[in-house]
């Protein structure tokens, strides 16, 4: 990304968070759909990545259906953007209203047993509306990792908006970020990380959909490392202005093993989890790029198949 290009990425997010957070709600959902259904038609490679993803979500579905998916993708995509460049300005009623979970008593339960807490979830529905959630409505502080942006002043953008929401925020770079969260599970606290696409070097390879994607090891070693409970969580929308998500049965660490084997099967089953949420709701995970190893890799590609769907 060119400096020009960066600058012209962290203003426009500048103006989305001073600018489309004073909309009122309906005129922010229009905006949202009308951003979406203009960014659809184009058929940028983000679009053609999404669309080349739910192929492997739906892999019976026709051109026509994979079509449908990727509109209503680019809107519930959208739908997340309008949602957090408003979250700030959303009354504590709004943010609690805003959100029904199923399954919550494992994260209360986790909680109450003072022995810690790792959230997992997929890019489904709005995490950062699922954050303000947990810190409005349940009153409990987390903390979370930031993946670092360019320039560093998005990045800082970022940070400010999920503090505000009563995030404690971390850089993804750099070794602090693993300690620190281990410390914090250590006391008892909840921590909520974003982990169906790896972005390290270190991911494990799981089975997603039928082929090998790596996902981050992370949740899993600290699991194992600081006995905390690691939930999966999986969003998604519906009609209402009010999302939905489930919090999932415990992912628990197996009993025999090296320490790579047991993270590597905890991975597996957190990728399994994502993939039932997934399945249900295709529209609402907002996978913009290359996942599977097959896209990253096209000597990789199953039958010599090209990885990439389109040009």
């Amino acid at each position: 990304m060119s400096p020009t290009t960066e600058k012209l990425t962290d203003a426009l997010y500048g103006l989305g968070w001073t600018t489309v957070k004073k909309l009122p709600e309906p005129a922010a959902v229009r905006l949202g759909r009308t951003i979406a259904d203009l960014a659809w038609k184009r058929r940028g490679k983000g679009v053609l990545r999404l669309e080349a993803n739910y192929a492997r979500v739906v892999p019976d579905a026709s051109p026509a259906r994979l079509a449908e998916l990727s509109k209503a993708g680019m809107r519930s995509y959208m739908r997340y953007w309008m949602e957090s460049f408003r979250l700030p300005a959303w009354s504590k009623d709004r943010i609690r209203n805003g959100f029904v979970p199923d399954g919550l008593h494992h994260l209360t339960d986790g909680l109450a047993s003072g022995r810690g807490v790792i959230l997992a979830l997929p890019h489904l529905g709005n995490w950062d509306l699922a954050g303000a959630w947990v810190t409005t409505k349940l009153e409990t502080p987390f903390t979370t990792v930031q993946e670092r942006q360019k320039p560093e002043s998005l990045y800082d953008r970022f940070v400010a908006y999920r503090s505000g929401l009563g995030m404690e925020v971390l850089p993804h770079t750099g070794g602090s970020a693993f300690g620190t969260l281990a410390r914090r599970l250590r006391a008892g606290g909840l921590v909520c990380l974003v982990a169906d696409r790896d972005l390290s070097a270190s991911g494990i390879e799981v089975k997603f959909f039928g082929e090998s994607a790596r996902m981050p090891a992370g949740p899993a070693a600290l699991a194992q490392q600081t006995g905390a409970l690691l939930l999966p969580v999986t969003l998604w929308y519906d009609d209402s202005p009010v999302m939905r998500g489930r919090v999932h049965p415990p992912v628990d660490v197996p009993e025999t093993g090296t320490r790579g084997e047991k993270t590597a099967a905890m991975t597996q089953a957190l990728a399994d989890a994502f993939a039932t949420g997934i399945a249900d709701h295709p529209q609402d995970w907002h996978m913009l790029q290359r996942l599977w190893l097959a896209d990253l890799d096209p000597a990789k590609a199953p039958d010599g198949r090209a990885g990439e769907g389109a040009p």
